[in-house]
Formats: C-alpha cells, sequence, structure tokens
C-alpha cells in the first residue's frame, strides 16, 4: 500500500512542479492566485499521501514515541488540503479581490479551527494501541477518536463536494482543453468523494452498528484516493503543458524542416554561433535558426538574378503549378543560383534584383510558415536540385554551429 501512495504522492508533486517549470515563468504564477492557490493544493495534496503511507506513519510513531501520532498529523494535513481546495474554489470563481480575499480567511479560521480540534480530540482519547491501516474503524466506537475522525471526513467533503459542484456550473462556460482539465478535475474529485469518503463513512457506520466493513476502508479507499488524486493532477496541469508540449513539437518539426537549408546557406550568415547548450527546447532552437537564415538571406540579396526566377516562374507555371507553389519554387531556384555564386566567391551582380524573398516580407508566424515553404523546395524541387549543382562547401573560418 506505501508503495501506490508514494507513487501517487511523486505523480502529484509532478504536476504542481510544471506550472514552476521555469525561474520566470515561477516569478509569473507567484503573482497570479489561481496559480498559487492550484499549486497549494497540489502540494498539501502531496504531502497527504506521504504522511498516509503506512511506512511514514509508523516511522513517525517511532520518532515522537507516540502511538498513532501521525493519524492526528495526516488528518490535519488533510484538512489543510480541503482548505486549499475552498480557496481554489474561491479563486475559480473570481470576484473582487478584497472579497475573495475575505472568503478566503474565513476558509482558513474554519478549517484551522478544524485542525485544531482534531489534535485536541486526540489528545483526549485513549488510542495506545497502533493502528498502521485500520485506525479508522478500529477506533470507531472510542470516545474522541470517534469525533475525530468524523470531523477530518466532513471537513474533506464539504471542500470536495463543493468543488465538484462549481466544477459542473463553470463546465458550461468553457470549452477546448479548459473543459477537458475541469472534467478531469471533476471526475478525480468524484472518485474522491465516492471511492474514498464513501467508503471511509460506510466502513466506520457499519462499526457503530456492529457489522465488519472495515475492507471498504482499508483495501479500497487508499487506492481510490490515489487515482482520484492522480485523474485530478492531469486536469490541473492538461490545459498548462499541452500547448506547450504541441509547440515544442511544431518546432521541431520545422527545426528540421529547415535544417538542409540551413546547411546550404550557413556559410553566408554573420550571425552570432549558437548558445551549445544541449538542453535547449525546440522552439528556442528554431528562434535561433530563423534569424541565421534571414541573416544569410540578407547577405545573399546582391547576388539574387531576376532572370533565374522569371524562368523558374515560367516553368513552374507550365507545368501546372499554382501562382503560390510557383512563386516559392522561383524564389528558391533564384536562392539557389545566389548561393551557388556567393560560395564559388563570384562577384555579386552589377545590377542586383530590387526583389525581396516573400517570407521575409510578412509577419512573424507567417513568415516562418513562408520560410518552412522555401526550405522544402529548396530541397525537394529538381529544378532547385539542378541550380545548386556545383556549390562548393564553405569556408570554415565563416562557418557557424547549427543549434
Amino acid at each position: 500500500m506505501s508503495l501506490v501512495v508514494y507513487v501517487a504522492a511523486v505523480v502529484l508533486g509532478l504536476s504542481g512542479a510544471v506550472l514552476f517549470r521555469r525561474p520566470r515563468a515561477g516569478v509569473r504564477a507567484v503573482r497570479n492566485p489561481l496559480t498559487v492557490s492550484t499549486c497549494a493544493a497540489i502540494a498539501l495534496g502531496t504531502l497527504v499521501f506521504v504522511c498516509s503511507a503506512p511506512l511514514t506513519l509508523a516511522a513517525v510513531n517511532d520518532l515522537t514515541g507516540i502511538p498513532n501520532f501521525g493519524a492526528p498529523l495526516t488528518y490535519g494535513m488533510l484538512s489543510a488540503y480541503s482548505c486549499s481546495l475552498f480557496i481554489l474554489l474561491i479563486n475559480w470563481r473570481g470576484g473582487s479581490r478584497e472579497r475573495i480575499r475575505r472568503t478566503a480567511l474565513c476558509g482558513i479560521a474554519a478549517y484551522g479551527a478544524l485542525i485544531v480540534a482534531i489534535v485536541v480530540l486526540f489528545a483526549l482519547a485513549d488510542a495506545h494501541t497502533e493502528r498502521l491501516t485500520d485506525l479508522d474503524t478500529y477506533y470507531a466506537d472510542t470516545p474522541y477518536m470517534r469525533e475525530m475522525i468524523v470531523l477530518y471526513l466532513v471537513g474533506h467533503s464539504a471542500a470536495t463536494v463543493g468543488l465538484c459542484a462549481v466544477g459542473v456550473k463553470w463546465g458550461r462556460e468553457v470549452t477546448g482543453l479548459l473543459l477537458t482539465g475541469l472534467r478531469l478535475i471533476l471526475i478525480g474529485s468524484l472518485l474522491d468523494v465516492v471511492g474514498f469518503q464513501l467508503t471511509k463513512y460506510t466502513a466506520v457506520v457499519a462499526r457503530w452498528s456492529g457489522h465488519d466493513l472495515d475492507f471498504l476502508s482499508t483495501s479500497i479507499a487508499p487506492p481510490m484516493a490515489s487515482l482520484g488524486a492522480l485523474t485530478c493532477s492531469v486536469g490541473f496541469v492538461l490545459p498548462r503543458l499541452l500547448p506547450s508540449v504541441a509547440a515544442h513539437w511544431h518546432s521541431l518539426r520545422d527545426l528540421r524542416s529547415l535544417g538542409p537549408l540551413w546547411s546550404a546557406l550557413r556559410f553566408a550568415s554573420t550571425a552570432p554561433p549558437a548558445p551549445g547548450s544541449w538542453w535547449r527546447l525546440p522552439r528556442e532552437r528554431l528562434q535561433w535558426r530563423e534569424v541565421a537564415i534571414h541573416d544569410a538571406l540578407l547577405a545573399l540579396a546582391p547576388y539574387f538574378d531576376d532572370r533565374v526566377r522569371e524562368r523558374a516562374l515560367d516553368s513552374a507555371l507550365r507545368a501546372g503549378r499554382s501562382p503560390h507553389r510557383a512563386r516559392v519554387a522561383a524564389e528558391a531556384a533564384m536562392l539557389a543560383a545566389a548561393a551557388r555564386h556567393a560560395t564559388a566567391r563570384a562577384r555579386p551582380l552589377d545590377t542586383p534584383s530590387g526583389y525581396r524573398l516573400h517570407a521575409t516580407q510578412v509577419s512573424t508566424t507567417s513568415g516562418l510558415a513562408e520560410l518552412v515553404e522555401l526550405a522544402q523546395e529548396f530541397t525537394e524541387s529538381s529544378r532547385v536540385g539542378a541550380a545548386r549543382e556545383g556549390t562548393v562547401t564553405a569556408t570554415p573560418d565563416r562557418t557557424q554551429g547549427a543549434p
């Protein structure tokens, strides 16, 4: 059981780390109350799982010398986690900053009093027999311990049921990844309510009526709580992580598409060498390569020959290509011819073309798409391949390191 609980704690903790994956992002996140409350809930949920593992409970009991001292520690931590869910609800609902602050302070006061009550009730109870996995049912009829168990369950139920209610209401107002994440949080909360809380209530009430349903509390509740927490953690990070992953994936694809063009033009670029950090993200590598290629295009502009471009354009149109694809093919042919002459150290044209490549004239996003199209045409077109024949290897002193 400890292994399952520890795995849940690790995954839940990693989901919180995603929100602070970079120093600058962490600074911005600290200024966002919703992000702070989300990360606080994840961190406290992680601590709850760590504290509730039987190995941790045994270690805490041995360290303090007090049998079952891990129980009020875990229940107090669970109440703090419930309080963080309550504050998360407040931030989700929104409103004036003063109203959110006032309501959050009320929630902190209420759950703070609940934690104090849990500690006091444990101190008053007679619980000298150590129970690591079935404490809730073993002491279900014990004075003060009974009240302590009911208090922590009721406090946790209030927060999670409220979270479910707000999730259902808010689900009608959001779309896309946010809706998917919200649904996962809602499913995780329902798993907690039904799989953990309801089974705990049932096992405790069964003890009160003289029946033994302890397996609900000891065998079903812990894995269901872990499953619910893992589902919630995915819901928390999915809207934040997936767009970034998709962006880096597209950047990696574009980076590879620009590779052959960069290999052919790198000799002409005067951009500073790429930083040598191997762990740089694809988006950062792509930004550097795009700048370096644009620098090379600028350096090759004196070699642009309108006659090459016009012949290639006419040939592409006669071959049935669309005007857009024909223009890209013509630009690629002109660029290939310019690169061939530049690498051969030929003199620039006496009357160079005033033509500007379309990829250098449009916005950043569109410009990258145009540049990728140009690179693909530069690599794949048979006309460009013929124009590139005879291109010599760049001189070593002008070669820039590829990112």
